[in-house]
């Protein structure tokens, strides 16, 4: 089934749990919205994936739930990446797991399952003894072993101002920006640009700055052959123990530890 195409068939039969895994090749799928909730997990890089109002950054290892309706798009870091998705129709009356956006750490039981099906493709319906009972028990077991969901997303300025000072400090990733600096470059006072990142984004400049350099980082951890110390300069920080502690802070374990887990399920 092709890359651009197989999203037209995800809902042509409501009560089917569809399936898809492959490699990304690079290709962005553009912003959509399926009637059925997204199960998307990934290996060999991070998968972007972009809603109206938030960019996620979901790393190798994990995955995201994303609800019906929820228009996105998405597109990899790396024509490494392979992703994996089951796609289910989800009641009114379901568990609130499954109304929300989120990203989580995948437990090994799980991952056992999903690597059953990684030779499904297409639509799984219930007269399919020896496929449905798996990915049904797949969704069974989704919401009882969620976790808390990790803050890997960043959300999307809406003030024409923040909208250049946000894309001013992707651009220039690898250098250290402090806010008064900031500030004084797009004309305005250290306190009215801390005021317009809480107000328009709902985070201080500090959180959303930190989460920005970190976020990039994992491109570079699992895209490159860098070492850490230099992916710690192409993302702004002079000092090494400085950066590999926010980083644990932000992603739970070390940059070392990140790269080594990021291997490919075949």
């Amino acid at each position: 089934m092709d890359n651009k195409y197989y999203l037209t068939e995800v809902d042509k039969v409501s009560k089917s749990i569809f399936c898809y895994h492959n490699p990304m090749d690079s290709i962005l799928i553009e912003h959509h919205s399926h009637k059925k909730g997204q199960f998307l997990y990934t290996e060999g890089g991070v998968v972007h994936v972009k809603t109206d109002t938030r960019m996620y950054y979901l790393p190798a290892r994990h995955y995201m739930w994303i609800p019906a309706g929820v228009r996105h798009s998405i597109y990899p870091s790396s024509p490494k990446v392979i992703m994996r998705n089951l796609y289910f129709p989800i009641k009114k009356s379901a568990n609130e797991f499954y109304k929300k956006e989120g990203i989580y750490h995948i437990n090994n039981l799980l991952m056992e399952l999903l690597l059953y099906t990684k030779n499904w493709n297409g639509d799984i319906r219930k007269s399919q003894k020896n496929k449905y009972p798996i990915v049904n028990a797949f969704k069974t077991l989704l919401e009882q072993s969620v976790s808390n969901s990790l803050h890997l997303e960043l959300p999307h300025p809406t003030d024409t101002k923040l909208i250049g000072i946000t894309t001013y400090l992707s651009d220039k990733i690898d250098e250290e920006h402090l806010l008064p600096s900031l500030a004084s470059k797009f004309s305005m006072t250290d306190k009215s640009l801390y005021r317009l990142f809480k107000k328009d984004l709902g985070m201080s400049f500090i959180k959303y700055y930190t989460q920005l350099r970190i976020f990039k980082s994992l491109e570079y951890l699992v895209n490159s052959d860098y070492n850490i110390s230099q992916i710690a300069n192409m993302v702004g920080y002079s000092s090494l123990p400085t950066f590999s502690n926010t980083f644990s802070k932000v992603m739970g374990k070390r940059p070392s530890e990140y790269r080594r887990s990021n291997e490919i399920y075949m």
